[in-house]
């Protein structure tokens, strides 16, 4: 190891043990500590919290950001990928969900199974991802995109029912944020025995590990067994991964921090990093909980760990983005670039709004089974009806063209509100008017929410246009984004006060909360979006070519961006505060427009704008219907029949 490495080392240790220190005084001072073996039977109250709580805490700490360190380690040697951890690949989320459900609705599971709960449902979600990714030859944008889409439904299905139950709020939020809070040594002593599993095992793969990285031919030439050495280091990373996420809730981007910064210290064989990334992962969280309860100790308000280590990982993902191996934007199967499609298809297409409008309108479901609304019940019911409607239809409408200009923008058929980071940055903006003004109204939190995806498009732009990374990096960027606006929400959801509730509430979207006037400003927005966008229809169609073209063509390139951003984050905010920051809409949308052979960019936008009001309206049907007399979450059912539609879209892609 390098001078400058050990020092880097010592001085981590140093501060993280100081400030370990520093919170141990608090609790109880040095001469009162108690001495080994620990007897609560002659110890104090105080003496019992410390030698049970604050101790354990600490071992906790090093032991699971150990483990995560080592698990981001195994991954990223693995795929060759620099920002492969168990977040980035939705491990942690699936793990996430099988803890909740059991929690909710089968808790006795959890009596002594706590873990196999959480590694079924780690390995279930690896699974699709890898299944996607092998697809492409493990590619990192398809692996990004492809964790991203099933750790945000993971995390849709767990917010959903969390937001059902409403007596486990709070300690569900709490612990998804990632609690180290302890009341024994159990949990260190499973994690310990974990680790020393997945150490000893990881040091009999180092020889096929270290093949990998000669590229897949050459280590198959060499006698590596590529197929059972992916499912044994996947196998450990995972089970490492649900033993921390059981213990102790998620704790995001440890196991994409340690690796790399023993890389950055000058650390290069596979031996070194795998065997010192579990050193830098238990440093770093231990650093992390250390300012987590100096800040609680001096401002009496208590963050979980994970969502600090998750403000960490989001700007260091930024920086390893051009480290990640170039490849080839994907591009559309021979089969589907077809003609563009004649005006009839269009009016085909809204042919089918109709029906749909009518059943929403004037089909109930009652106690007593489905009715056709006729006379005075169906004009007593309209005014309650039409504005969600109208506003449904409206915010599908607004997502379809972010989402088509944003594909436009970025060149990638990949991109969208959501796996651009638009809609989280929505979510952090909503939180911040929610935090200065306790009676926010609509039109502060449509700012709010507004200057929030503005914010995030234009750092994500920006920095690709600073790094001059390829075109389809620009979802890793948003990806990193998103990740840390998660991080916020993350935090100040745990606090507990009002504000979790209204935020957790907004993450699901609702279109009952839609009155006639916000329903005719969202379907004003969307007349005036769409203008623009068939305005600018020329910048459309030049835009995905590239700079160079562009500019040898005369578009004002920084302002034509700039226009694109700003239009598409608009028309994000407004939809999101009424649909949340998740449906998939912005990215279903254009790609069914593109499939039914809309290939000319004023087509497409009208298309998806047309087929985006048609699935909200869909949307807004199921979600008042399928679990009455409760309500589903609008914007959660829209990406609950979108994530399967779009992970079987990724699988076909070759």
């Amino acid at each position: 190891m390098r001078p400058i490495a050990l020092f880097a080392a010592l001085s981590a240790f140093a501060v993280s043990a100081g400030l370990f220190l520093l919170t141990a005084l608090n609790h109880l001072p040095f001469a009162d500590w108690p001495s080994l073996p620990f007897d609560p039977a002659q110890m104090t109250t105080r003496q019992i919290i410390f030698a049970y709580a604050v101790l354990p805490r600490g071992a906790v700490a090093i032991l699971a950001g150990a483990a995560l360190g080592l698990a981001g380690a195994l991954l990223q040697r693995l795929l060759r990928n620099p920002i492969a951890d168990p977040s980035t690949l939705g491990v942690s989320a699936g793990a996430q969900l099988a803890i909740v459900t059991a929690t909710l609705f089968f808790p006795e599971m959890l009596d002594g199974y706590r873990a196999f709960v959480a590694l079924a449902g780690a390995a279930a979600a690896t699974a699709i991802v890898f299944l996607l990714g092998w697809r492409r030859a493990f590619e990192p944008i398809t692996m990004a995109v492809s964790g991203l889409l099933v750790g945000i439904t993971c995390s849709a299905l767990s917010a959903a029912m969390t937001l059902s139950q409403g007596e486990y709020l709070m300690s569900l939020v709490t612990w998804n944020g990632g609690s180290l809070s302890q009341q024994d040594w159990s949990t260190t002593t499973t994690l310990g025995l974990e680790l020393l599993l997945g150490l000893a095992v990881t040091l009999l793969l180092l020889r096929p590990l270290t093949l990998l990285g000669l590229g897949d031919s050459s280590a198959r030439s060499l006698g590596v067994a590529l197929a059972g050495t992916r499912i044994a280091v996947t196998s450990v990373a995972v089970a490492l991964s649900a033993g921390v996420a059981a213990a102790v809730g998620l704790v995001s981007f440890v196991g994409l921090a340690a690796p790399a910064f023993v890389r950055l210290l000058g650390v290069r064989t596979t031996r070194s990093i795998l065997l010192l990334s579990p050193v830098a992962g238990g440093l770093l969280l231990w650093f992390c909980d250390g300012i987590v309860q100096l800040i609680a100790s001096s401002a009496g308000e208590t963050f979980p760990t994970g969502s600090v280590t998750a403000l960490i990982g989001g700007p260091l993902l930024l920086w390893l983005l051009p480290q990640v191996r170039a490849v080839e934007p994907p591009q559309p199967p021979d089969s589907v670039l077809v003609a563009r499609a004649p005006l009839s298809r269009l009016a085909l297409i809204l042919c089918v709004l109709p029906p749909f409008v009518w059943a929403a309108l004037g089909v109930a479901r009652l106690p007593d089974g489905w009715v056709l609304l006729s006379g005075d019940l169906f004009w007593e019911l309209f005014p309650a009806r039409w504005p969600r409607l109208l506003a449904s239809a409206a915010a599908g409408g607004l997502l379809a063209m972010a989402g088509a200009m944003l594909q436009r923008l970025t060149g990638n058929p990949l991109a969208s509100p959501e796996v651009l980071g638009v809609s989280g940055g929505a979510g952090v903006g909503y939180a911040v008017a929610l935090s200065f003004s306790a009676d926010a109204g609509a039109p502060t939190l449509f700012l709010g929410a507004g200057s929030g995806a503005i914010v995030v498009l234009v750092i994500v732009a920006l920095f690709a246009a600073r790094r001059h990374l390829p075109p389809e990096r620009l979802l890793l960027a948003g990806i990193s984004v998103s990740a840390l606006s998660s991080a916020i929400l993350s935090a100040l959801l745990a606090v507990g006060d009002q504000r979790a509730w209204q935020i957790l509430a907004w993450l699901g979207g609702s279109a009952a909360a839609a009155t006639p006037e916000t329903a005719a400003f969202l379907a004003g927005l969307t007349i005036v979006i769409l203008a623009t966008g068939l305005i600018l229809t020329r910048w459309l169609v030049i835009l995905p070519l590239g700079a160079p073209t562009a500019l040898a063509l005369g578009l004002p390139l920084v302002g034509a961006r700039t226009m694109m951003v700003l239009t598409a984050g608009i028309a994000t905010a407004a939809a999101s505060l009424l649909v949340g920051p998740l449906s998939f809409v912005g990215l279903m949308a254009p790609h069914i427009a593109h499939r039914a052979g809309f290939e000319k960019a004023g087509s497409r936008l009208l298309a998806s704008a047309v087929i985006g009001a048609v699935l909200m309206v869909i949307a807004d049907l199921g979600a008042r219907n399928v679990t009455f007399p409760y309500e589903l979450p609008l914007g959660l059912f829209a990406a609950f029949a979108g994530a399967p539609y779009l992970v079987w879209m990724i699988g076909r892609r070759q």
